[in-house]
């Protein structure tokens, strides 16, 4: 008869009992009634847990480094995949040796394991939150179930989920914590789906009906002790269950948004959880920085470690940079659609790490989108994002990224016409925010040497007209490129300088522009007119005094002066360049250059007749003068 067969019946053992494990001494205990006293395996060393008992063992079971050595018949009669292994290798190696077996992949490791161990020896095992997860896979693993035995591991597991982890909040998420080193058991065994479900059904409930206790940090708006009750302090905030579920994985983390989605979760409230779940696992990782790039007065550079390719730690790198990836994508898959739920900053800098880490281009098209629906809100450190490495541009920042996004906010603006009167005026607000930003964006990108015009030309033209009222900041970025870029021909310098309507120049940029030898001659000529034209227009509003009339007058002659004035020198120079040249070239550049002719038809402009308003005579003075006609020029 077995030995452990013979134990059981002169114990008279009803149901299943345990061979009891003291720590030191390697003696089977028992009470009166043939109870076990004591349970657990002794430790020889750190690899060596053996069964306190006076039988020898005849079984070893290797898991994780971690050899057990057991005894076969209560460890085959309540798990079936043992049986089946230890009449496989009976049948190679006989009855009489010890059996020894490999579970190199059982779910929990040798910790999990040892629990099992203890479950067929008759141990009371304790199942709480922290290791119900780890003891129903192993259970699957192992195929302790129902039919091997009544009341196994598998079925009061999965009773401890049922009754009490699905009732409580606390529960549900150290539940799902522990599910994160069991894929893919404890998604087979719809472990994950059924915690999630459980977390977003009370986070959408009432918070008062919630028990108040924190897994991870307290509340910032609310802080409070972990464990402790609202009582009478009032209702907790809205956001009460972030905290929680931000310390789960990502995986998981989405699994519960996508829950609390589904189930009415107000948007923004989804905004705040991504926001300070971004916060929280990407700062610790030194890409995004809890303070905003535009509050610390940056310009936002990501702070990344590039290993270089001869650096041996290469691999863990890699590792890193892609689960941080898996991140940044994961919560720009979850980004709510509506507006405003998450802060332009944070999108711009989730935009950013989605670039340099390389994520997938639908998910960085639609972050794109979410950013230019709320561009008006981003801030000019946030948009500077560099070019990096890999990037096919030799400039120093990403000018094409910001061109999109610009791009973007003009598609949303024009899908939105025809509102109401209300909503247009806060849509031509957003236009004249976006429009100074992206000026202030050309101001700065402008001392880059290896910006293309052509990009810079393009951006600056991104926009619709309507959306500058004042072109004083295009003015200055477009001059401090000119300042940083001497090399650009004449041609190129009229077509950049096309963006610039001189119209809409203040009158001390007008001044500015009038001297600035950076500028085409034409564009000069096209700011003098301008100032011409505002003067002209200046006489039907000005005042019935006589002396204001006659300073205008005298402006007025000042600029045609200074108009006449340029064209003699124009007209000098060229006639140095045409006695310089040979007469055969001189004659060819003749029949290709427009240059005179050019400034032929800009003299005839320049003799503008300008219509002197008559001046009538203020209240209490006689008569009327008619004032005289003065020549526009000065020859």
């Amino acid at each position: 008869m077995n030995p452990w067969e013979a134990m059981e019946r002169e114990n008279h053992v009803a149901e299943r009992r345990l061979v009891p494990v003291s720590a030191g001494d390697v003696q089977v205990q028992h009470d009166h009634g043939g109870a076990a006293k004591t349970d657990g395996f002794v430790r020889r060393d750190q690899s060596c847990r053996y069964a306190s008992s006076d039988i020898p063992s005849d079984l070893l079971v290797k898991v994780g480094g971690v050899n057990f050595h057991v005894h076969k018949h209560p460890m085959v009669t309540r798990s079936y995949r043992l049986a089946r292994l230890v009449d496989d290798a009976s049948a190679l190696h006989g009855t009489d040796s010890v059996t020894v077996l490999e579970l190199p992949d059982l779910p929990g490791g040798h910790g999990a394991f040892e629990l099992a161990a203890k479950f067929c020896y008759g141990v009371v095992v304790d199942i709480t939150a922290a290791n119900v997860a780890v003891l129903r896979c192993a259970a699957e693993y192992l195929e302790m179930t129902e039919e091997m035995e009544e009341g196994n591991l598998a079925f009061r597991a999965e009773a401890f989920l049922t009754y009490v982890v699905a009732s409580s909040w606390r529960d549900s998420v150290v539940v799902l914590r522990t599910c994160e080193g069991l894929s893919p058991w404890a998604d087979d065994l719809q472990l994950v789906r059924r915690c999630s479900e459980s977390v977003a059904a009370k986070a959408c409930t009432s918070p008062r009906a919630v028990r108040w206790a924190y897994v991870g940090r307290t509340s910032p708006k609310t802080p409070r002790a972990a464990g402790t009750s609202t009582g009478d302090s009032g209702s907790p905030p809205a956001d009460w269950w972030v905290d929680d579920v931000c310390v789960l994985r990502i995986d998981h983390f989405v699994r519960v948004v996508t829950a609390v989605q589904a189930r009415g979760m107000r948007p923004d409230l989804i905004g705040v959880a991504i926001t300070r779940y971004a916060s929280k696992w990407l700062s610790s990782a030194g890409l995004i920085n809890k303070e905003s790039p535009a509050s610390s007065g940056g310009v936002g550079v990501l702070q990344m470690v590039i290993a270089s390719e001869a650096d041996n730690t290469n691999t863990p790198t890699a590792e890193t940079a892609s689960e941080q990836r898996r991140i940044i994508e994961s919560l720009i898959s979850i980004i709510p659609p509506q507006k405003y739920c998450v802060s332009c900053s944070l999108l711009l800098r989730l935009l950013r790490l989605a670039v340099v880490l390389k994520a997938a281009p639908a998910l960085v098209t639609e972050v794109e989108k979410h950013v230019g629906m709320q561009l008006d809100q981003a801030a000019l450190p946030d948009i500077l994002v560099p070019s990096y490495p890999y990037a096919c541009s030799e400039a120093a920042y990403d000018i094409d990224l910001v061109q999109r996004l610009v791009e973007q906010f003009v598609v949303q603006e024009q899908s939105g016409r025809g509102k109401k009167q209300e909503q247009q005026h806060n849509s031509n607000s957003k236009a004249l925010r976006v429009a100074d930003l992206i000026d202030s964006y050309l101001s700065e990108v402008s001392r880059d040497r290896n910006l293309a015009l052509g990009k810079f030309q393009a951006l600056a033209e991104s926009l619709p007209e309507s959306a500058r009222v004042c072109h004083d900041g295009l003015y200055r970025a477009v001059d401090s490129y000119l300042k940083a870029h001497p090399a650009v021909t004449e041609h190129e310098r009229k077509r950049l300088c096309r963006a610039v309507d001189c119209g809409k120049l203040s009158r001390e940029v007008r001044t500015h522009a009038a001297q600035n030898e950076r500028l085409p001659l034409r564009v000069m000529v096209q700011v003098l007119l301008s100032e011409q034209a505002k003067m002209a227009g200046a006489f039907g509003r000005v005042g019935k005094k006589e002396d204001d009339v006659n300073a205008l007058r005298l402006e007025v002659e000042s600029v045609n002066a200074k108009y006449m004035e340029l064209q003699r020198e124009v007209e000098l120079l060229q006639g140095q360049l045409e006695r310089m040249l040979p007469p055969s070239v001189a004659a060819k550049q003749q029949n290709v250059s427009g240059w005179a002719s050019g400034w032929k038809k800009l003299g005839r402009l320049g003799r503008i007749q300008v219509e002197q308003p008559v001046v009538t005579a203020a209240p209490g003075e006689t008569g009327s003068r008619e004032p005289r006609r003065r020549r526009n020029s000065t020859s």
